[in-house]
């Protein structure tokens, strides 16, 4: 276990990558012109991101268990969903994560 002085470096460090990812692109940019191949990335990516987390989440439904593979099937679909209903994503993650975490947790035991 780490000890707590460990822990707030940790925490501390990783703030600062963060921070420091998020503060590259304006201080690369500044007030130019964005390029169009970053424009195309940052329309491309998320939805290339949000697809490669669906594969990554449902990768180990190769059992063929009803109770593994439907809640998952419905977390994606409710998720999806919602999303497309909405367009909020952070409504959209939270709706699916949850209807999916009640579902492993009381109607597919």
């Amino acid at each position: 276990m780490l000890s707590t002085s460990k822990m707030l470096i940790t925490i501390v460090v990783a703030g600062v990558f963060t921070f420091a990812t998020r503060l590259i692109p304006f201080a690369a940019f500044g007030n130019r012109k964005v390029p169009e191949i970053i424009k195309y990335l940052g329309k491309i990516m998320p939805p290339a991101i949000i697809g490669v987390l669906i594969i990554y989440c449902i990768k180990d439904s190769y059992s063929l268990n009803i109770n593994t593979i439907l809640p998952q099937l419905l977390g994606v679909g409710i998720t999806a969903g919602i999303h497309l209903w909405k367009r909020n994503t952070l409504l959209s993650i939270s709706v699916g994560t949850i209807s999916y975490m009640l579902m492993i947790h009381y109607i597919f035991i």
